[in-house]
């Protein structure tokens, strides 16, 4: 799991670092692990050719000393200086004494190059890029290009991107990850994300943001004991489903089956449907939710907007059993947000965008900060979808997911998803993590179903068993 860290954390951390260590020493470590990751990008690196783009300060400095590593190994470099009087000036001098070469940072002086390296502004860049760096950029595209810490024009704390701004390949970041690389329209100009160590982590704060990656997810996933049966591994009740829309029941009740509950109570409104595709349910036609024995609910993919679906809503949060809400279960809830008032076991909430607008402000370009308001103002877990999900508690926790592909945006994508954090919950796991396991699974099974080309939500059900059983085996 590691930390998400925003640029006056990393700030602190740097100076502290800095304070017991020589002059250029950290910079040095930054670059010498730039440098490596744009060899490996490069795999040959003799004769080949390398355009620097360098800003003023820092950023431009850890491009210029990785500059010279590659040109002492045989690579032809040039370093087109943006603003010459502000260039970092011993990056430079390296950079010459190694056999690199300052050309005009005109765009022509970027076209054939093998590797763009991207240090035109670092984390505290702010706004879009001016008019000649944004020339620059435009030239890179296409090209192999690696941003140093961050593209530039992207926002290291919010993900951002106001204006023209660099979009690289693969961006090497140090000491930490932030939250500009992860998500919004920063994340799409991040590419591939690529942290290398300067020594950092002892001086940063416990990280109340995270990334979960597999061997995390592989540890939280329940796996049945000896002793374990169907009720000691958790009971999922799902209300999802009507008459228009059985398919919703159909894939939310499918995906807790996969999600490793040990029963699945169906007591929504397209009961024939889910009893004739799963006759492993236990189907209730009319039973009331507290009546029933159960560890987690799901409710609200499909099941209408009316007084009935109203009313089967309120049913279930008057439980005193965790519960995800989403789809139509989120519209009503926004009309009715006393339901959620003294519940005392955990909720969770999982709005697109325009459902979000509905229960809460936003978000706004920092997704992170919106989820985090909307978690605490709510007394919910929210998780927030999108090319990179959001999922934040209300105590300030969040985590960020990663995995998945825009092929999971498609009709019932988010019924599987709801289905899978169901089994989850009732499995034991606590609201945040059960949210931010559930979409990293679910990602992992949409870049599974998205191989064979477009994926239905179907699909993506059919390959939850595949991503589950990849991510236990390690």
């Amino acid at each position: 799991m590691k930390g998400v860290y925003p640029v006056a954390q990393i700030r602190a951390a740097e100076e502290a670092v800095l304070a017991g260590l020589p002059a250029g020493a950290l910079m040095a470590r930054a670059a010498h692990g730039l440098a490596v990751e744009c060899a490996a990008l490069l795999g040959k690196v003799y004769g080949a050719r390398v355009a620097l783009l360098i800003g003023a300060g820092n950023n431009g400095g850890d491009a210029l000393y990785a500059g010279a590593d590659l040109a002492r190994r045989g690579a032809a470099v040039r370093a087109l200086l943006i603003d010459p009087a502000r260039a970092h000036p011993e990056g430079l001098a390296a950079l010459r004494r190694a056999g690199g070469r300052v050309a005009p940072a005109r765009t022509e002086e970027v076209s054939g190059a093998d590797l763009v390296v991207d240090g035109i502004v670092g984390i505290g860049g702010k706004g879009g890029l001016r008019a000649g760096a944004a020339a620059l950029a435009e030239a890179a595209g296409g090209l192999l290009t690696v941003a140093v810490d961050v593209p530039s024009g992207v926002d290291a704390d919010t993900g951002a991107v106001p204006g023209d701004a660099v979009t690289a390949d693969v961006t090497v970041t140090f000491g930490a990850l932030k939250p500009g690389l992860l998500v919004g329209a920063g994340a799409v100009r991040t590419g591939e994300l690529r942290l290398v160590d300067i020594g950092l982590e002892p001086e940063l704060p416990p990280a109340v943001t995270r990334v979960l990656e597999a061997p995390d997810v592989a540890r939280l996933l329940p796996t049945p004991g000896p002793a374990d049966d169907k009720y000691t591994r958790g009971v999922t009740g799902v209300v999802a489903g009507s008459a228009a829309y059985s398919g919703a029941g159909l894939l939310s009740t499918g995906a807790a089956i996969c999600g490793g509950a040990g029963m699945v109570r169906y007591a929504g409104r397209a009961p024939d449907a889910v009893r004739a595709r799963y006759p492993e349910v236990v189907v209730h036609d009319d039973a009331e939710p507290g009546q029933l024995r159960v560890q987690s609910w799901v409710i609200g993919p499909g099941i209408g907007t009316d007084d009935e679906a109203s009313a089967l809503l309120a049913g279930v949060l008057a439980t005193d059993v965790p519960v995800i809400v989403d789809a139509d279960g989120i519209t009503l809830l926004a009309e009715r947000r006393e339901m959620l008032r003294d519940r005392a076991a955990a909720t969770v909430l999982t709005p697109h965008d325009r459902e979000f607008g509905r229960i809460a402000d936003g978000p706004t370009v920092d997704r992170v900060a919106s989820a985090k308001a909307a978690a605490a103002s709510l007394g919910a877990t929210v998780l927030l979808k999108g090319d990179a999900t959001v999922v934040a508690a209300p105590d300030g926790q969040a985590w960020i997911n990663r995995t998945g592909t825009p092929w999971l945006g498609t009709a019932g994508s988010g019924d599987v998803l709801s289905g899978l954090i169901g089994s989850l919950l009732a499995s034991g796991l606590a609201a945040p993590i059960a949210a931010a396991a559930g979409a990293y699974v679910h990602g992992v099974a949409g870049q599974f179903a998205a191989m064979a080309g477009p994926p239905s939500s179907a699909d993506v059900l059919d390959s939850l068993r595949h991503a589950l059983h990849t991510i236990a085996a390690g």
